[in-house]
């Protein structure tokens, strides 16, 4: 009896317990997530604890730049003007090196919150052969950081749009696309926009192909008072923390991940202190890539629009090489879905073991040997990207000659044209025209 006794308290506990935190659930739910970005807006203007200085682009610069003197191979920094994308006129931070080479261009886009210092490690490496440019992400890094769209499909589509601008005005016919996390979403994004650009596509822990699976707090059994912590700061972008703890920003990117500083120790002379700082700056500015990104999320970091669903639509010509780490939170079963949703294509899947999310840096040594293998399948192979260029250059130019057959008609007039493509000639805006060739030169900055 007494037993009985104590179990129908224990149940009247528990469901009383339950109750409460949906109701939290419910009152958290009401609050919108634009209320609180405007305190935090009103805080972060008023200055003081929540404010940054004025001086954290050259800090960033400075810091930057101590990273990438480990890097052996000669390099350029620059701004490339994009125009307005997403703000009245958007500038896409870049390095690039060994340009002049005649194999197929990789691009690489970084992750959520970091920027082209943290590839140090690989890009020796893979621009030993062939061109390699590595680019702040808009909204990330050196990069502006305008106000993007707060509706999903909006921001993906101006993330790919900064990207397509950026190869507009380097004058990047082709590449071979590569991608970290968030990096990857958007590198297979701009895959379906545009295939006749992309050689090869390379995934590198891909983030947001899965949806979220329906019973997620019961499976990985996550007790209430975590998911009610959890629905509490979901209205919050996702490292608003280290913004809110002010100066103590930097001892938290430390303390919080000492094991990414310690991975740098073999490239950067004090890695414990640069790398956090170099963290820390990068996200210490307006939260611009960071609230686009929290666009793209529900729940806890499950995209919206989950790419899976999607990657049936790439051209089927187009291959594929995706890696993972057998240490990582990504799920690598996500490779064989891939491969299973364009059967007849090429996909090259890879688990790493040993290796984390931070797969570029954990195993930098196989990641570079994994990609550059597939870089060399793509200048054999040529890819989807050859043929499709071939047939837009051919429609450029038959539309531009029909356009001035319509001139000559219309006017009797003989027109010269020298340029039949609108991509032809040189096209960066750097801030300054002159470019030096020296090792590890930077342009001007406006």
């Amino acid at each position: 009896m007494f037993r009985m006794l104590i179990s129908s308290y224990y149940l009247l506990a528990t469901t009383s317990i339950t109750l409460f935190y949906r109701v939290i659930f419910g009152i958290l739910s009401i609050l919108s997530r634009a209320w609180i970005g405007n305190i935090f807006s009103v805080l972060w203007k008023s200055g003081g604890w929540f404010s940054w200085t004025t001086q954290s682009d050259t800090m960033l610069r400075n810091i930057e730049k101590t990273i990438l003197s480990c890097v052996k191979t000669a390099y350029k920094r620059f701004y490339v003007d994009i125009g307005s994308v997403v703000g009245q006129s958007d500038k896409i931070w870049t390095i690039s090196l060994n340009d002049e080479a005649s194999q197929t261009p990789l691009v690489m886009l970084h992750g959520m919150g970091a920027g082209v210092a943290l590839w140090c490690p690989n890009l020796d490496a893979l621009a030993a052969t062939r061109p390699v440019y590595a680019i702040d992400l808009l909204g990330f890094g050196r990069s502006s950081r305008p106000k993007f769209a707060s509706d999903a499909e909006k921001v993906e589509a101006q993330w790919v749009e900064s990207v397509e601008e950026w190869r507009r005005e380097v004058n990047l016919n082709n590449f071979i696309l590569l991608g970290h996390s968030l990096g990857g979403y958007i590198a297979t994004a701009y895959a379906l926009k545009y295939p006749e650009r992309v050689r090869h596509l390379i995934l590198a822990e891909p983030w947001g192909f899965p949806e979220k699976p329906a019973n997620v707090y019961e499976k990985y059994q996550v007790p209430l008072w975590i998911r009610a912590i959890a629905t509490a700061l979901q209205p919050f972008n996702p490292l608003w923390a280290v913004r809110a703890a002010g100066p103590a920003g930097k001892w938290l990117v430390s303390k919080t991940r000492p094991d990414i500083s310690r991975k740098y120790m073999s490239y950067v002379p004090d890695a414990e202190t640069v790398i956090p700082e170099y963290i820390y700056q990068c996200n210490s500015q307006t939260p611009s890539g960071e609230s686009a990104f929290h666009a793209l999320v529900h729940g806890w970091g499950w995209a919206k629009n989950p790419m899976l669903y999607r990657v049936d639509k790439l051209d089927p010509n187009l291959p594929i090489t995706v890696l993972y780490g057998s240490r990582s939170w990504v799920d690598n079963g996500t490779g064989r879905l891939i491969t299973e949703s364009r059967p007849g294509s090429v996909t090259h899947e890879h688990v790493i073991n040993g290796a984390g999310h931070h797969i570029y840096l954990d195993k930098s040594e196989l990641f570079n040997k994994i990609v550059i293998e597939a870089c060399a399948r793509a200048d054999q192979d040529g890819g989807v990207a050859t043929t499709l260029q071939l047939q837009s250059d051919a429609t450029d130019v038959r539309d531009k000659v029909n356009e001035d057959a319509a001139k000559i008609n219309k006017s009797g007039d003989t027109v010269t044209n020298d340029k039949t493509n609108e991509d032809t000639g040189p096209k960066a805006k750097t801030g300054g025209d002159n470019i030096s060739h020296n090792k590890h030169s930077e342009a001007p900055v406006s």
